[in-house]
């Protein structure tokens, strides 16, 4: 029962003084359908009948599978110091500072987590963090549109579906989202059509505010991002650059390709795969943008002892207050989770993260060589890093039977892209560190007995195009 400190006698007179005799007469503005209904729970059970009962529902759990499942978030091995320092109770309840200055320890793990992503992302500016990447990503088309007076953004296909069903979300009403196509076959297929952008960016009277595109994109695609950018720059507009963190390791970081906003998920920096997360909005941007990015920014400097000291650098208090006036009116970061990444990004090391990055690439192509030896061969051919699509005859049908063997055979394309023919048969597959040579050839080795060995000529020809390594 939620606790509430007034009695019946004191609501009863604040609604007189509204003149209302029911709390519901608040809500009636809002339509019926739209309203919240009552929860339905079961009646209370003693203590051990309701461990039994929650044991039995995880117990539904399948944690016995073989993933090759990515798409957005993705199994890495974490430092064990991660969850130790995540545990202790100055992190795990604390909560805004309000009064920051007092709150030295919260400062600085958000001044270390901004400093270390401004490293990876090479931007002159982090925020505190977001919800997840496509909060952060939202809020960072809103940054493009403030910035430039102009109230359309261009999104490539190639972004993650739910980041630009979330776009679609914010963008309802005054702002226009449209989605760049991506080029539909050759050496390029799967990745941003240039020529369709750029037919974009030139319509008259639409002004474009910011282009999105990703890199590694959703079907693992590397994308030619210093082109995208040159294109957006030269209509007036601004470049955001979706990034997977951990593979700026190995790929050029946003800012050496001209992003002026770099957004993403941080969910691979320590933070374990999780039904609904919680997870990490990654949102950086140049020194320029700096009065648009929402969220808080924390310096460091010297108090009145000289002593080192940290402090709410700037922190944009009409979030709170201006409604449709804000930067953004999201104003709890998460912390915890920022503190999170913070402990993998300084226990694993710049070489460590290289060593991930680069051990998840090698073992992508080993997936790809050992699928392409029974018959099963990449739908696209363009490079990608660790992630990459394949086409099977009824992928859906497929997926289900390998995972009734134990084998989670990534992402059926078809569940997430609905609306493209070309990817009806694909699977999204994905390989980490974490991967193993026998996950692999266990992958290998079901698949190739439901759609059958390869022809000699196709046996012969099975080459792998190669990860980026």
């Amino acid at each position: 029962m939620p606790y509430g400190p007034h009695t019946a006698d004191d609501r009863q007179r604040m609604l007189a003084a509204l003149g209302i005799t029911s709390v519901d007469q608040l809500f009636e503005d809002i339509p019926p359908a739209l309203r919240a209904s009552a929860l339905q729970l079961p009646p209370p059970e003693p203590e051990l009948e309701l461990a039994a009962r929650l044991t039995d529902l995880a117990g539904r759990n399948r944690t016995d599978l073989v993933s090759f499942l990515g798409a957005g978030v993705y199994r890495h091995w974490s430092p064990p110091a991660v969850d130790q320092i995540l545990l202790r109770g100055e992190w795990y309840t604390a909560y805004t500072p309000y009064q920051p200055e007092i709150s030295q320890g919260t400062l600085q793990s958000i001044y270390e987590y901004e400093s270390l992503i401004a490293e990876l992302v090479d931007l002159d500016v982090v925020s505190a963090s977001h919800y997840d990447g496509a909060a952060a990503t939202a809020e960072a088309a809103l940054m493009t549109c403030r910035a430039t007076r102009r109230d359309r953004v261009l999104v490539s296909r190639g972004v993650h579906p739910h980041y630009r069903a979330t776009l679609q979300t914010y963008f309802r009403g005054d702002l226009v989202v449209d989605e760049v196509p991506l080029v539909a076959d050759g050496e390029a297929a799967g990745t941003t059509d240039l020529e369709a952008l750029e037919r974009m960016l030139a319509e008259p009277d639409r002004p474009v505010a910011g282009v999105i595109a990703a890199q590694p994109d959703f079907l693992g695609l590397l994308e030619p991002m210093p082109e995208i950018g040159r294109l957006a720059h030269a209509a007036g507009a601004l470049f955001v650059a979706v990034v997977e963190p951990v593979s700026l390791a190995v790929l050029a970081p946003p800012g050496e390709y001209g992003a002026d906003i770099a957004a993403g998920e941080g969910q691979p920096l320590g933070i374990a795969p999780g039904y609904g997360g919680p997870y990490l909005g990654i949102l950086a941007s140049t020194d320029a943008l700096v009065r648009q990015i929402p969220g808080r920014l924390v310096g460091m400097t010297t108090d009145l002892d000289g002593q080192r000291a940290f402090v709410m650098t700037m922190r944009a208090r009409e979030q709170d207050i201006r409604r449709d006036k804000a930067a953004s009116n999201i104003c709890t970061n998460q912390a915890l989770l920022a503190l999170a990444a913070s402990v993998y990004l300084a226990t694993i090391g710049p070489h460590g993260l290289r060593d991930v990055a680069a051990l998840g690439a090698s073992r992508a192509a080993d997936l790809e060589a050992a699928l392409a030896a029974v018959g099963v061969r990449r739908l696209h051919k363009a490079a990608y890093l660790n992630e990459f699509v394949v086409a099977v005859p009824d992928a859906p049908a497929i997926h289900r039977h390998l995972l009734d063997d134990g084998i989670l055979a990534g992402l059926v394309l078809a569940d997430a892209e609905p609306d493209d023919p070309s990817l009806a048969d694909g699977l999204l597959v994905c390989a980490t560190e974490l991967t193993t040579a026998d996950d692999i050839a266990r992958f290998a080795t079901a698949l190739g007995a439901i759609v059958g060995p390869p022809a000699a000529s196709e046996e012969a020809a099975a080459t792998p195009a190669g990860a980026t390594r």
